[in-house]
């Protein structure tokens, strides 16, 4: 009866992702019993600003759990642990009582150019990179917390605790204020180097350390989930949360990317180019971010693209009222009936390109100021050329930064791909292309909410480390090679994406 019950045990991951929770539920094979999302809205109150509701993510949180669980053949006393994932860099503010004061700043929001210039020019560029491994960015939580301070003194002055969106749903589970190292990496405020808060540049920001988290590293438990929380999720009192990681490492651990050469290619809401490193790996220049990984010990690079899957779903926001009518009348999503057309346009576009900077751009450029741009229209091209060419264009974002991965001696001996643009069929052929190299898909499909199930599969005494998780839960399901006749056409259409930035980077700015 015993034996009976250990098999019955199983894994939780939650991914507080930009645009809904998801939660799996993942058997002690790695095999995936159920998965849920709930969704909810972003908020743009200006051009370029992101917000959302703390509490609609716990909201969301409370039912994607209760769903996945229902949906699966276990109970809430079968969980052995909780994983804990979710988008990077975005401000969460608490008070004395643990309130939350304002909506959440997303790391997608733009509005902190002017936050950016002040900590270069304060602490420097050069100096910053030292202290924490990467310059400031709009994305990242210093500035917003920095913005937050010069422009609403009055929030300012309630801040008790300062969080990042997975940390909350930890604090409302558990009650307790962690975090982990990978996604602490992307604050500005971590050594990531020494794997610790940076006392230099919270004393140069004038940042209170007592706002900020204790970190862990990601496999370890960081909490148990308290009675109140469990009344509300279904889980057993006193399960063990894992540290867990930002939604990038998770999502890398998740696709087995914890050893040299290993890459990832991962096209969500935005854009990540993933690579492992043993040892800490720096762009000077400050257009790669180097973090901790989730992997104790170890460190990742990475290359980011702004609005990578965005920028596909703002055409079929804008632009794809019949595809939605056929999806609602057949039942297909409307990203294949996309892809199905983008599949009937050969490789280049016919000399369409796209920049997919529609919310500004970190690698290469570090520009908040980028726009999207489609160029080379002619009356040849139809709404599947502009498709493809946003496929396209985003896959060249993602070879700029697997070519600053390389020029640093980074191996990529193997390319994985993940997220919304590895389900298309469409998708992966243009990445295989662009690359050069095939690209590999693994089993699961669940992304950073899987990688989240392995972490705490470790917290929970599953398996000894994350590596040996990775080892006996991830497996390749199927490779896409490139297609050799395709290999002039990208390589023409890449080198006229390359040039286009140079040439209308000064118009961004400019006052027409």
């Amino acid at each position: 009866m015993m034996a009976m019950a250990t098999d019955r045990k199983a894994i939780l991951g939650i991914d507080v992702g930009t645009s809904g929770v998801k939660v799996v539920v993942i058997d002690r094979e790695g095999r995936t019993l159920s998965q849920a999302t709930v969704g909810y809205e972003v908020s743009q109150p200006h051009p370029l600003w992101a917000e959302q509701n703390p509490e609609d993510w716990w909201e969301a949180t409370c039912a994607a759990i209760q769903l996945a669980l229902a949906r699966s053949d276990r109970r809430g006393e079968d969980i052995a642990g909780v994983g804990l994932t979710g988008q990077m860099h975005s401000l969460v503010l608490l008070d004395e009582a643990g309130q939350v004061i304002r909506p959440a700043i997303l790391w997608s929001d733009q509005r902190t150019e002017e936050e950016c210039e002040e900590i270069h020019q304060t602490v420097g560029f050069e100096q910053t990179i030292e202290w924490v491994a990467n310059p400031a960015l709009t994305n990242f939580t210093a500035t917003k917390l920095l913005w937050v301070r010069k422009r609403e003194p009055e929030h300012y002055a309630r801040i008790r605790h300062v969080l990042l969106p997975k940390d909350y749903i930890r604090y409302r589970l558990t009650g307790e204020f962690a975090s982990d190292v990978s996604d602490a990496s992307g604050t500005l405020w971590f050594d990531v180097k020494r794997r610790g808060w940076s006392d230099e540049m919270l004393a140069a920001l004038e940042v209170p350390r007592a706002w900020l988290p204790e970190v862990y590293e990601s496999p370890e438990v960081s909490g148990r989930v308290s009675e109140w929380a469990s009344g509300r999720t279904g889980l057993r009192p006193g399960t063990p949360v894992a540290a867990g990681g930002g939604d990038q490492a998770a999502g890398a651990v998740g696709n087995g990317i914890v050893r040299k050469g290993v890459v990832s290619s991962t096209i969500g809401t935005s854009g990540v180019v993933f690579a492992h490193a043993d040892e800490i790996v720096r762009d000077e220049k400050g257009r790669l971010h180097t973090f901790c990984h989730a992997v104790p010990g170890k460190w990742h690079v990475m290359a980011v693209t702004q609005s990578a899957g965005g920028s596909l779903q703002w055409f079929r926001n804008q632009f794809a009222d019949a595809e939605r009518a056929v999806a609602a009348q057949t039942g297909r999503d409307v990203y294949d009936l996309l892809s199905d057309e983008a599949r009937r346009i050969p490789a280049g576009s016919e000399g369409l390109v796209f920049l997919p900077y529609l919310m500004g751009e970190r690698t290469p450029h570090l520009d908040p100021q980028a726009k999207g741009v489609f160029f080379g229209i002619t009356p040849r091209h139809t709404r599947a050329h502009f498709v493809r060419a946003i496929m396209e264009g985003v896959a060249f974002s993602l070879l700029d930064g697997l070519s600053l991965m390389q020029d640093l001696r980074l191996p990529v001996e193997e390319i994985r791909v993940s997220g919304g643009g590895a389900k298309s069929e469409v998708w992966r052929e243009v990445q295989a292309g662009v690359f050069g190299r095939p690209v590999a898909v693994i089993e699961a499909n669940e992304g950073p909410a899987f990688g989240a199930a392995i972490l705490a599969s470790v917290a929970a005494g599953f398996f000894a480390d994350v590596v040996t998780a990775v080892d006996a839960w991830v497996r390749v399901e199927s490779t896409t090679p490139p297609v050799v006749e395709d290999e002039a056409a990208y390589q023409r259409a890449y080198r006229l994406y390359r040039a286009l930035y140079p040439a209308v980077r000064s118009l961004y700015r400019a006052e027409c």
